[in-house]
């Protein structure tokens, strides 16, 4: 049978009488059919399934690592807790270093004798308004000195040496100007020197 006889065979099938078709036509139908029923299958039942297995197996992933991170957390809960009173205790000691505020001018005078200890001149030694923070206040204080460099080194270290928190900040130290009644060789250091102060229970109140 040429092409020609198939197709024609093919166009004088009687749709209305199927028992009738050769059979290579019946089976033909029956194939293609059959095809036709699995693939709708496929595309209507088991891709959305495909699909819902993929979201299924993703969450699985999430959720085992999402287990696996708690997991180590838990294992790790004692370490935390070490860490935990460690930076408590560390806490509370430099909490121990801020005055109150009865402590304050002690503590201003404790760097004015840590100046004098230097053989520095003052020339300005003028508070700021206080800074209050979350838990503390913050005293800058203008600070501005006279002295050759070994002095002014010595005055920095006894600052860094006094058992309460004290910071130096925006340092500038320059040669004091011709003319100004000085020994050779001094320097002037203008110095924000900042020192603080706990709050009481009312004023983080406030």
């Amino acid at each position: 049978m040429n092409v020609q006889e198939f197709v024609d065979e093919l166009k004088g099938l009687d749709q209305n009488n199927i028992g009738a078709w050769p059979r290579w036509a019946y089976i033909g139908a029956c194939v293609i059919v059959s095809l036709l029923i699995l693939g709708l299958g496929y595309y209507y039942l088991i891709t959305p399934k495909q699909e819902e297995l993929k979201r299924v197996t993703a969450k699985e992933v999430e959720l085992r690592g999402e287990f696996e991170r708690k997991q180590n957390k838990v294992a790790n809960l004692d370490a935390y807790k070490q860490q935990l009173a460690e930076m408590e205790e560390t806490f509370g000691t430099l909490l121990r270093q801020l005055p109150s505020e009865t402590e304050v001018p002690k503590l201003l005078n404790d760097i004015s004798q840590t100046r004098l200890a230097s053989g520095l001149e003052e020339e300005l030694f003028k508070p700021r308004p206080e800074i209050k923070k979350d838990f503390y206040a913050e005293l800058p204080n203008d600070l501005v000195v006279i002295g050759t460099y070994h002095e002014l080194a010595n005055f920095v270290s006894g600052v860094a040496a006094l058992p309460r928190i004290v910071t130096l900040e925006n340092v500038s130290i320059q040669p004091v100007k011709e003319g100004e009644a000085s020994t050779e060789g001094e320097l002037r250091m203008s110095v924000i020197a900042n020192t603080y102060r706990y709050l009481d229970e009312d004023e983080v109140a406030e």
